[in-house]
């Protein structure tokens, strides 16, 4: 039975993964750590991390990049291994985490989706074909809630077209007030944001007379859950290190 600890349980996707692993027979939630505890849960709750002392297998977290510097600190102190799901890290909070996974375990990953990821990976087989002579560009939708922008994902997308070029692109986020013309190895970001989108993600390989779209849409917020639980059953047991989707896909 994999014991998990939640952290950001109360939150949206804390809910979903909660709901998943009800259902799945070799998994329960050892103890939900957030701020704001669900009366109606039925684990025990801490709304600090350094107040949580139930016996986990690994932790998963869906929180506020704020809380992550105290759950890595957490995470160290107890041995954990950590699924980190939370997006909008800081450079600072980057760099506590690539520290812990000097001591720990720790699955990083911008997106949870296995869709997502493998659509990551055909970017990098089909960049190189394409680069010299079309545009690329990558437009992202989501709910009217999601506080960063561009998402991680669009940047990871991004990230995955720029490994496959020989000339790295710019990014160039949004185009208003620019009046210079888009070159090659501009590589535009745009984010549209609005009622319950769950998330929409396409890029555009745009060339003479023709045009390429990838599109990955996700439906619900269960295939990050999903993906996550994979993570997490990935990661129990793994010796200290950076794993990521790259390992799962």
């Amino acid at each position: 039975m994999l014991r998990i600890i939640l952290h950001g349980s109360s939150g949206r996707m804390g809910k979903v993964l909660r709901g998943m692993i009800a259902e799945a027979p070799d998994m329960t939630v050892a103890a939900g750590i957030d701020a704001f505890p669900d009366p109606e849960a039925d684990f025990p709750q801490v709304a600090k991390a350094a107040d949580c002392d139930a016996d986990g297998d690994v932790v998963i977290d869906f929180s506020n990049h704020a809380a992550v510097p105290e759950l890595m600190e957490f995470c160290l102190n107890r041995k954990l291994p950590v699924v980190v799901c939370t997006t909008a890290l800081t450079e600072e909070q980057l760099r506590l985490v690539d520290e812990a996974s000097a001591q720990i375990p720790v699955f990083r990953s911008a997106n949870m989706s296995l869709g997502i990821n493998a659509l990551a990976k055909a970017l990098k087989t089909i960049t190189p074909v394409l680069e010299p002579s079309f545009n690329v560009e990558i437009v992202e939708k989501h709910h009217n809630k999601k506080k960063d922008s561009p998402s991680g994902t669009a940047i990871l997308l991004a990230d995955a077209v720029n490994s496959g070029c020989q000339t790295k692109k710019d990014y160039i986020f949004g185009r208003h007030g620019k009046d210079d013309e888009c070159k090659i190895t501009d590589l535009g970001i745009h984010a549209v944001r609005g009622g319950t989108i769950p998330g929409e993600h396409t890029v555009i390989y745009a060339g003479p007379d023709e045009v390429i779209e990838l599109t990955h849409t996700a439906l619900s917020r269960n295939i990050f859950a999903e993906g996550a639980l994979k993570a997490a059953q990935y990661l129990a047991g793994k010796p200290a290190g950076k794993y990521s989707m790259d390992d799962l896909v």
